[in-house]
């Protein structure tokens, strides 16, 4: 990849395309059948191709527009190719593109680390159906598009590739429910109990007497590795939960006061690392994790939970009543 200077002259045209015209799309990728693929999978949904070729044209030429999507692949990065990334996830943030990335997992961390402006689509190793459903995932995202008519063989390979995007969605419309039931919050306020005193004579707001604390990271982990175990007796999916299986690692991490990469976070879900980062950029929505920056290089990012998960978390284990490592 050529020098970042030149990353200033990225341009995008403005996403307009209530009058039901095909978005355009632009595909950057050293590896040839990869690009092709792309081609082929873009075409028969029925969009543009603008631009198709090796990640060094990106920064090569005058400035032009690159459509409403670009898909980059990127298995492995450098420094320059670090900076460029990062002005691309800036330009796409500010002209409204929707950037989806490929990379690998010794490259993860510093990708993530890098987008933080445009919500990209990250997808690791992924497969050809994983980058179709990354495509239509886009194609949810913009209303009034007039795609070509699906034949009954196109809506059967459709539907097993959405599949266990569905899945994810079902989850994450309870989710959502739970949100809009209870303000807006991914967590439930319940009645105050022992621990809350009510407003004083001088009309004082509603405290906490005394804060509960996360069990002791030991526990937590004694938990995980209990949960991690029934993979060796019985199928991985019967149980797989990556929601629950983050939140019980960052609640570990936080007690033990330790940082968490993106990489090792998508491990401890059990799930592949592309279906883990959808997870995490939902629940990130939901107000259940956040992004830590790293003071020490801005090249790279942390998850932890917020403060409201940790009390969440805090409060589900004070109300399950667990003090030993008896709980799996």
């Amino acid at each position: 990849m050529s020098g970042p200077e030149n990353c200033s002259d990225f341009a995008y045209g403005q996403v307009h395309d209530a009058g039901g015209l095909s978005m355009t799309v632009s595909i950057f990728a050293d590896r040839p059948h990869l690009r092709e693929e792309l081609r082929e999978d873009i075409g028969a949904a029925g969009l543009h191709v603008r631009e198709c070729g090796p990640v060094a044209e990106l920064l090569a030429g005058k400035p032009r527009s690159l459509g409403e999507v670009i898909f980059l692949d990127c298995p492995s990065l450098d420094a320059a190719s670090l900076a460029a990334l990062s002005r691309l996830d800036m330009r796409a943030a500010h002209s409204g593109a929707h950037l989806v990335i490929s990379t690998s997992v010794d490259a993860l961390d510093d990708v993530f680390g890098c987008c933080d402006q445009s919500n990209p689509q990250i997808l690791v190793d992924p497969s050809r159906s994983e980058r179709v459903i990354a495509l239509g995932r886009v194609l949810a995202l913009r209303p009034n598009l007039r795609l070509r008519e699906l034949n009954e063989e196109d809506r059967l390979t459709l539907l097993r590739l959405t599949e266990q995007v569905g899945r994810i969605a079902e989850r994450l419309e309870k989710l959502h429910a739970d949100r809009k039931a209870h303000g807006g919050s991914a967590f439930r306020l319940e009645s105050p109990g022992n621990g809350y005193h009510g407003e004083t004579a001088h009309g004082d707001r509603l405290v906490r007497s005394a804060r509960l604390e996360l069990p002791e990271p030991r526990l937590v982990r004694e938990i995980i590795r209990h949960r991690q175990l029934r993979a060796k007796f019985f199928d991985g999916d019967l149980f797989a939960d990556p929601a629950w299986d983050i939140l019980l690692d960052l609640t570990a991490a936080r007690a033990e006061h330790a940082r968490v990469s993106v990489t090792s976070l998508c491990i401890a879900s059990g799930v592949p690392p592309t279906t883990a980062l959808r997870w995490i950029g939902q629940m990130t929505s939901a107000g259940l994790l956040k992004r830590v920056e790293d003071p020490a290089d801005r090249r790279r990012a942390f998850i932890a939970l917020t403060d409201q998960a940790a009390e969440a978390m805090a409060g589900y284990f004070a109300e399950t009543g667990v003090r030993s490592a008896e709980l799996v």
